[in-house]
């Protein structure tokens, strides 16, 4: 893997999980979402890449950043599992209970589900954070590490 490439593997993860966060916000809105996010690191598309190259990115980053990428990308996922649950995995419940709910309730969740937006982003900005250092890294690295 080039240098050029890590790079750009880094900010693709960078701009995924941004992306991933406008959904939530959507789906907090009520627009429906057809393909949500994934819900564990090892089936998000950053996931998939770090762990392939992780050998790799042991070597360029060292063994404290890749663990506290991995780390923080964990707790995103973690986290986000919160809101999924709210949203995509319907108690069973019978057909009275289906017609006794109310809009209070689904605002419930809703508020429910900012209140873990809340603290999705705050896992965001850590994510991005520590993927920014392992970006200085890279970048501050000649090109012949890379060969």
């Amino acid at each position: 893997m080039t240098k050029e490439e890590m790079l750009d593997a880094m900010e693709n993860a960078k701009n995924v999980h941004l992306h991933q966060m406008q959904k939530v916000n959507d789906e907090i809105k009520g627009k429906k979402i057809e393909d949500p996010t994934a819900l564990g690191k090892m089936e998000c598309e950053c996931g998939i890449w770090f762990h392939t190259n992780e050998k790799r990115m042991k070597e360029i980053c060292g063994l404290q950043l890749f663990e506290r990428l991995d780390a923080s990308h964990e707790k995103w996922h973690s986290d986000y599992a919160n809101i999924y649950k709210l949203f995509y995995l319907e108690e069973k419940k019978g057909i009275f209970s289906k017609i006794k709910e109310t809009l209070s309730s689904n605002q419930m969740k809703i508020d429910k589900a900012k209140v873990y937006y809340s603290d999705l982003k705050r896992d965001t900005e850590e994510l991005l954070s520590v993927a920014d250092t392992a970006l200085r890294r890279i970048s501050a690295l000649s090109k012949s590490k890379f060969e």
